[in-house]
Order: structure tokens, then C-alpha cells, then sequence
């Protein structure tokens, strides 16, 4: 989307710029200085033979004569038509560019910690145990707010079909057991041990890579898969609030995690031909996922006999409770958006880099604001994988 409003930006100055042109030249078109020059420039283009002198009139009375003069001789008609673009414009243009990825990091960064951070407050502070009760309602904001910013048209989504929808099924229930598990895990481990076992999924995306589509690795990625095993070994180990339902919850959701990866490139092609247009761009994919995750939360909330504790439960009388939920709910779609941006303004490098960088920032986070007992064994253990998770990204770069 910023792309093309830049684009949009650039068409709307270029156009302004023109038309200024236009204007100067026909103000001055009755001097006799640029009467002169007129003359100037039609005998030296006669004397180079490019075209005839009649077929250059024809051209000036069709309103092409004024772009070429203005072209071929800027120094002549002065410099004063070219300042706004040239200047101010040229700069401001300039400065957007630069800061572009600046912006689009840093909201990439903001959004995706506080998600993390915010789930971590509903689930532990508030003791809430209905995780997929919070994802549904999480999904639902997605939604509602997706399909709004379709109707004003500041999003492009496609029309769903029952096709898309039956190849779509077996991805979007790998997501709701990845969301799902993702909560849950999030409720027993401290922020920064989950952050280090999510390197797990990298190890088994790549394995899974490798049987089913072939892809080999090379060697540094091999060597900081291992520095990654270690990590989540030595900090398990080391853990001082370890809990075994938390620790099975995320193993579970590192496997869903990979397979979700994996089979979604290998239905995406699939997708795309059950479209109108062909394709399937990163905001109908969003709104897919989570419309399509409803109605199986739905039926998990009813046979888990969940929907019993969310009526009972007196955390949802409490209006921060609504609000930190609603929070995570939109920066959620925050994260969607802000990584689509981000990736655009940059690439997918700078995008894998900064995403391994970004676990630095929410682990220590996670330890200061939930206040997490740590030995000092256990902290070189974070250390190592977040040190192993930035050497992954590079390895993959290489």
C-alpha cells in the first residue's frame, strides 16, 4: 500500500510539474527573446537532419513543442519552473524514501512486542484460561475491521468461493491449532523462554524443507540449527518456572507452526487458481485465516465446555480486561499490516533480520515487566539463543 501511494505521489508532482511548463511558455510565448531562441532551436535540430522543419511545427501545433524546448533547453527558459520539483518536492520525496523503512520497522517492531506482551497479560495477570475463547474474540476484530477497510476500499480482498474455501480448510486448521497452542504456552513459559523455543520451528521447517521439497541447507544454517537445540536444551534446563504442560504446549506449537508453513506453499498455488483475478494477495489471506477460524473455535469452545467459564468467570466484568483484549485483537492486525509494509519497504533480508532482532527486545521485556525469577545459567541460555536465532537469519542470507 505505500508503494502505491508513492507512486501516486509521484504521477501527482511529475503532473503538477508539467503543467507548470505549460503555463510559463505560454505567458512568455509573445517575447521576442523566446522567439529567438525558438528560431535557435529549430535551425540546429534542421542542421542535424533528426526532422523536417514542417514536421516540427506539426508537432508544435499538437502541443509536443513546449516539453521539448523546456527539455533541451532548461538553461535558456531558466531554472524557476524546476525549484518545486527539483527543491523542496525532490527532498521531501527524498526524505520519505529514506525514512520509509525506518517507520515501517519500527511499527513492525512495536506492534509484534506488544502483541506478545498484551496476550502475556490476559493469560497470566488476569488468569484468564479460556485461550480460545480469547482467540475467537481476537479474530472476530480482524475480521470486522478487514472487511471494513475493504468497503471504504483502502484495502483490495478477494471474493470468496467455495473453492478457495475447501483448499484453503486444512491450512486454516493447522493456523487454529498454531494460534490456539501458541496461547496456551504463553499462559505457563515466561516470555523469553518462548521466545527461544520458537527457534525450535526453524529446525523443523527446515527438515520439513528438505523431504518434502527438496531444498538443502547449508552449512552455517546446519551449525546454528545445533547452537539453537542447545539453547532450548541448556534453558529448560536452567529454568527456574519451568512447567511441563507449558513446555508440551509449545513443542506443539513449533510442529504446527512448521507444518502450517509448509503447507501453505504447497496450496498456495492451488489458492490462487480458484481466484477471479489469479491471485492471492497477504490481506485476503488475513481475512481468510480468520473468518474461516470462527466457526472451528466455535466448536472447540462447545465440546471444551469453555463457553461455561467465559459466563462464570468475573475477569470479563472488569473494562481493562475488554480493553488489553481489544488491544491485542487489533495489533494482531497491526502485525499483519505493519510486516507487509515493512517487507515492502525493504525485503525479505533486512525483513528476517530485524524479525530475529525483534526477539531481543521482547524477552527482556518479558523478564522485566512480569517480573521472572532467572539464575544466571538460565539467562546464558536466553543470551545463546537469541544469539543463535540472529547467526540463523544470517546463515539463510548467505
Amino acid at each position: 500500500m505505500q508503494v502505491s501511494d508513492m507512486s501516486k505521489l509521484d504521477q501527482i508532482v511529475c503532473h503538477d510539474s508539467e503543467e507548470s511548463e505549460l503555463s510559463y511558455w505560454n505567458a512568455k510565448a509573445a517575447s521576442d527573446e523566446k522567439t529567438n531562441k525558438l528560431y535557435e532551436i529549430l535551425s540546429s535540430i534542421h542542421k542535424q537532419g533528426q526532422r523536417s522543419l514542417s514536421g516540427i511545427m506539426t508537432n508544435a501545433e499538437h502541443g509536443t513543442l513546449t516539453d521539448r524546448l523546456f527539455k533541451g533547453n532548461g538553461a535558456a527558459t531558466g531554472n524557476s519552473f524546476n525549484l518545486p520539483f527539483h527543491g523542496n518536492g525532490k527532498r521531501s520525496l527524498v526524505f520519505g524514501r529514506r525514512s520509509g523503512p525506518l517507520l515501517s520497522g519500527t511499527a513492525y517492531c512495536i506492534s509484534s512486542c506488544s502483541m506478545i506482551l498484551l496476550n502475556k497479560v490476559v493469560l497470566s495477570s488476569y488468569n484468564f484460561n479460556a485461550g480460545i475463547s480469547l482467540m475467537f474474540y481476537q479474530n472476530l476484530i480482524c475480521c470486522l475491521l478487514v472487511a471494513t477497510l475493504s468497503l471504504c476500499r483502502a484495502v483490495s480482498v478477494e471474493k470468496l468461493n467455495w473453492k478457495l474455501i475447501r483448499v484453503w480448510i486444512p491450512v486454516n486448521i493447522i493456523f487454529v491449532g498454531m494460534l490456539v497452542s501458541g496461547m496456551y504456552s504463553l499462559k505457563y513459559i515466561n516470555v523469553a523462554m518462548v521466545t527461544i523455543l520458537k527457534n525450535m520451528t526453524n529446525i523443523l521447517t527446515a527438515i520439513g524443507e528438505y523431504y518434502v521439497f527438496r531444498k538443502r541447507q547449508n552449512q552455517k544454517v546446519w551449525i546454528a540449527m545445533f547452537m539453537m537445540i542447545i539453547s532450548a536444551v541448556s534453558g529448560g534446563i536452567t529454568d527456574l518456572s519451568f512447567d511441563a504442560t507449558g513446555y508440551t504446549w509449545q513443542i506443539l506449537n513449533c510442529i504446527l507452526t512448521a507444518g502450517y508453513s509448509l503447507t501453505l506453499r504447497r496450496v498456495m498455488d492451488r489458492a490462487k487458481q480458484t481466484t477471479n483475478s489469479g491471485s492471492l494477495n497477504e490481506v485476503s489471506m488475513v481475512l481468510l485465516n480468520n473468518l474461516l477460524s470462527l466457526p472451528f473455535a466455535i466448536f472447540l469452545i462447545l465440546i471444551l465446555k469453555e463457553w461455561e467459564y467465559v459466563i462464570n468467570v468475573d475477569v470479563i466484568k472488569e473494562p481493562m480486561f475488554w480493553v488489553v483484549a481489544t488491544a491485542s485483537g487489533l495489533l494482531g492486525l497491526a502485525i499483519s499490516f505493519t510486516s507487509m509494509w515493512f517487507l515492502r519497504q525493504t525485503g525479505p533480508t533486512t525483513y528476517s533480520l530485524v524479525g530475529s532482532l525483534n526477539k531481543i527486545p521482547i524477552s527482556i521485556a518479558g523478564i522485566v515487566l512480569f517480573k521472572v525469577p532467572l539464575s544466571v545459567e538460565n539467562m546464558f541460555s536466553i543470551l545463546f539463543g537469541l544469539f543463535a536465532g540472529i547467526f540463523f537469519a544470517r546463515a539463510k542470507m548467505s
